[in-house]
């Protein structure tokens, strides 16, 4: 089945009056997540910080806290439509995010929204789903190949994730390779993939956007001493935000790693179970450095009464290791 969404990724696909003055539009399918890990409280704070406005579409709740995932309730694939259609209707889009939707009935209908939005790039993140029922796993991802991937640009996902979903015949005496998880996809449609946290030796892992011919782009980091919740979300949608604001694949996936990287690094333990990215590092750095000021300015100066209001987003294209 040819792609139909297999746009140019090196120039805007959409462009919008007064680009200067209006930030590009990147809708997002996902589930709210009340501990503020993963689902939509990612993908607002990174798509915001990749300097984009998110057009939040609602597909369920999550039952978590930061630790893990006790339940999930989805939304009636209606409210999912008429969520997604009024805000279409009102704003152009320039990428589209799908993350965790909950049921095949939503991603039968988010699918259908996105065929009306093929020159539009989707991106799409599959998370790991071992806490859920063996069934629902099974029926969900099933509608996801067969539905959603075909709308696919860049699926992104875990190593282990993608091998387990993709290819669960899997016998090859060694590991298979994200040139291999990247064959699998584009049978079923899907152009680019980003493979990530494939194991390397000496405690690092490599991140890969791959298709099934080459190696696009690569990058290891050094693998954290930690266990972080909602960092596919983080990665996924600062991509979708990188990529709407016209960077070219490769340059979007080096500055979405780098931010997860960074937003890792900065990651903070908000309760008792794992940490949680700081996807506003960067904000967090000009409140430090107004702080530092306002503590040495000297008694009667109005530098020590006010403290810097005014938080400049990272431009484009600057956030480097």
């Amino acid at each position: 089945m040819a792609n139909p969404k297999n746009p140019q990724l090196d120039s805007r696909q959409l462009q919008i009056e007064d680009t200067d003055a209006s930030p590009a539009c990147v809708m997002t399918f996902n589930a709210n997540d009340p501990s503020g890990a993963g689902g939509l409280t990612a993908d607002l704070a990174s798509i915001t910080s990749a300097g984009a406005h998110a057009l939040a579409v609602v597909t369920g709740a999550y039952v978590r806290d930061t630790a893990e995932i006790f339940d999930h309730f989805p939304f009636d694939e209606e409210a999912v439509t008429d969520q997604a259609r009024s805000a279409l209707e009102d704003m152009p889009v320039a990428a589209i995010k799908v993350g965790f939707v909950g049921s095949p009935e939503n991603i039968s209908t988010i699918a259908e929204i996105a065929s009306d939005y093929a020159d539009v790039p989707l991106i799409a993140y599959m998370p790991n789903l071992s806490w859920w029922d063996e069934s629902e796993i099974d029926s969900y991802q099933d509608a996801f190949r067969e539905l959603m991937l075909p709308q696919t640009t860049v699926l992104v996902g875990n190593h282990s994730s993608l091998w387990r979903w993709l290819l669960p015949d899997w016998s090859g005496e060694r590991n298979p390779s994200a040139r291999d998880i990247a064959k699998a996809a584009s049978d079923l449609g899907v152009p680019y993939t980003l493979v990530t946290g494939i194991p390397l030796p000496d405690q690092f892992i490599d991140n890969v956007l791959a298709t099934p011919q080459a190696v696009l782009y690569s990058e290891k980091f050094e693998r954290f001493e930690a266990i972080f919740a909602g960092a596919g979300d983080t990665l996924s949608a600062a991509l979708s935000a990188l990529l709407a604001n016209g960077h070219d694949l490769q340059a979007a996936t080096s500055e979405a790693l780098t931010f997860l990287d960074h937003s890792l690094d900065a990651g903070f333990h908000p309760g008792m179970g794992n940490i949680v990215p700081d996807r506003l590092f960067w904000a967090q750095a000009d409140v430090d450095e107004s702080e530092d000021e306002a503590a040495d300015a000297e008694p009667g100066d109005d530098a020590a009464l006010v403290l810097k209001t005014e938080i400049d987003l990272p431009p484009n294209g600057t956030t480097k290791h």
